[in-house]
């Protein structure tokens, strides 16, 4: 018995790849062309068609092909399943007519499949998910009146069973389609806020109408699902019954069969009706399973707005930084392209990249003394990690702990070397900011703190200078100084020699001034 099932699962399967054959070859467009046509047909209720008429219906994008080569298409897409064929005898008119191959065509039941199937996937992809108001106020409207037809049933009387069974088809319709549009919205909202490429315009044009959308539907459904809900609990005691009379009545539409299967056809139906009653209770009421859909669904859309000025603030953030890393590996690589020799390009790569050793860590504990951190990663000794540093971030040794080293002398030498670094930098600052104008031809030569310090606060005035040609004036980033740069004519060249090179360029008026307050 095995064996057969797995025998008629690949007979199925290599029927549906048949099927589905015309799509991926080189013809495929004349063969949906020629499918369209069937489609179109089989909703007008055409059983058959002729070569002749689909080439004069179907909606060609170029030229129409030859009636040979259509011919030969239908003939083709008979063979993989999609359309069935027959001899046309209709127009035999002579005996030379009868001998010549004619047919009629029409969709196949697996080519019917195919087009239902591909129906149905291009309406899903071109349907924009919505958030459907007039959806919440159709559920009220059925829900207040099925609740009319059981309020309105006298004792000993009988429910319309035909017009409560057309109240829950029309809410099972409404509701499941509020359920899916509701779903895809949320999906499609956290896909429409990677708005990093959008332009600023298009971005505000889009936050105001989300806003505005979500507003409008988290208002009426905040309205509406108390309304609704209270139904739902009016209505829960009596709905099964109910539910049980539905189910009878559409089970009578079943194929013939002995009363056990009429019975099991009832009690499923009936199953599938609770089910769905359940899930309405569970959009507006709570549940065992947690607070009702609508609850989460609203906080679902509040949420989005908070993630919608999130992705703004982002696309700020991007456009207003000064460069971006493409562009910072594009400069990268023009500067070592420029490197005249390796050791240039290799002490390029150290500053770029942060290749300097990790000695600073001490990680090898077993070691008497350090190895300084300007060793070089071949001189220096090979250094030992734990595997219980990867695996839990720390690198505690088992047995006692290591000797606590008396560091003094390296503290006292730190502050020693910070204090001088502290003076020099303060020198520097005394050298330039006289709050005076100076040409930076006449600046004279600077020494490393002072051309450190002049080459911050230039690029922090050129950030800013709108044209080559026009001034600039700025407070610097800590706030302690402020720079006025001033271009003077193009042929004027300043020339300033630092122990660290010399820098050339355009002259400039210079003037930078200290914004602190003298004590």
């Amino acid at each position: 018995m095995v064996p057969a099932v797995e025998a008629t699962l690949v007979q199925l399967s290599n029927t549906a790849a048949e099927l589905f054959r015309h799509l991926s070859t080189e013809k495929a467009v004349l063969y949906r062309c020629i499918m369209d046509v069937f489609a179109a047909a089989k909703r007008q209720y055409r059983l058959q068609l002729r070569p002749d008429e689909v080439l004069a219906e179907a909606i060609w994008p170029d030229k129409p092909p030859r009636i040979e080569e259509l011919n030969l298409a239908l003939t083709q897409l008979a063979e993989w399943g999609n359309l069935e064929s027959q001899p046309d005898t209709a127009r035999v008119s002579t005996l030379t007519d009868f001998y010549r191959a004619r047919f009629l065509y029409r969709l196949s039941h697996g080519g019917e499949a195919v087009e239902a199937s591909l129906a149905v996937f291009t309406q899903t992809l071109r349907r924009r998910a919505e958030l459907q108001t007039v959806a919440l106020e159709d559920i009220a409207s059925r829900l207040m009146a099925l609740r009319l037809q059981l309020d309105n049933q006298g004792v000993g009387e009988e429910v319309d069973v035909a017009k409560v069974n057309e109240i829950l088809r029309d809410l099972v319709s409404v509701f499941e389609d509020l359920a899916e549009n509701a779903q895809a919205f949320m999906a499609g909202v956290a896909r429409s806020l990677e708005l990093q490429q959008a332009e600023a315009n298009a971005v505000i044009t889009y936050k105001r109408r989300l806003i505005d959308y979500l507003d409008r539907f988290v208002g009426d459904l905040v309205r509406r699902s108390d309304g609704i809900a209270q139904v739902i609990q009016h209505l829960s005691p009596r709905i099964d019954s109910v539910l049980l009379q539905v189910a009878e009545r559409e089970a009578r539409d079943a194929a013939p069969g002995s009363d056990q299967d009429l019975m099991d056809e009832k009690m499923r139906r009936w199953q599938v009706w609770r089910e769905r009653w359940k899930g309405l209770r569970g959009w507006f009421l709570v549940t065992n399973q947690g607070p009702p859909q609508a609850e989460l669904l609203r906080s679902r859309a509040r949420a989005a707005i908070p993630q919608l000025l999130s992705a703004i603030a982002m696309l700020n953030e991007r456009r207003s930084g000064r460069s971006d890393r493409s562009a910072d590996f594009r400069m990268l690589a023009n500067w070592f392209a420029a490197c005249t020799d390796d050791s240039q390009a290799h002490r390029l790569a150290r500053a770029a990249f942060a290749l300097n050793p990790a000695r600073h860590f001490s990680l090898n504990t077993e070691t008497e003394e350090d190895v300084p951190a300007s060793t070089s990663w071949l001189d220096a000794p090979p250094l030992r990690i734990s595997p219980r540093l990867r695996e839990y971030g720390e690198a505690a040794p088992r047995g006692p702990l290591a000797r606590v080293r008396d560091r003094s002398t390296e503290r006292a030498l730190m502050a020693e070397q910070l204090a001088e670094e502290s003076r020099q930098v303060e020198a520097a600052r005394q050298r330039l900011a006289t709050g005076r104008p100076t040409r930076l031809s006449e600046l004279g030569e600077l020494d490393t703190h002072a051309f450190a310090l002049f080459l911050s606060l230039l690029s922090e005035a050129l950030a800013e200078q709108a044209s080559p040609e026009k001034p600039v004036e700025r407070q610097t980033g800590d706030g302690l100084m402020s720079i006025r740069l001033e271009p003077l004519e193009e042929d004027h060249q300043a020339r300033i020699v630092s122990s660290a090179g010399v820098f050339s360029g355009r002259d400039h008026i210079l003037t930078i001034s200290s914004t602190e307050e003298p004590f």
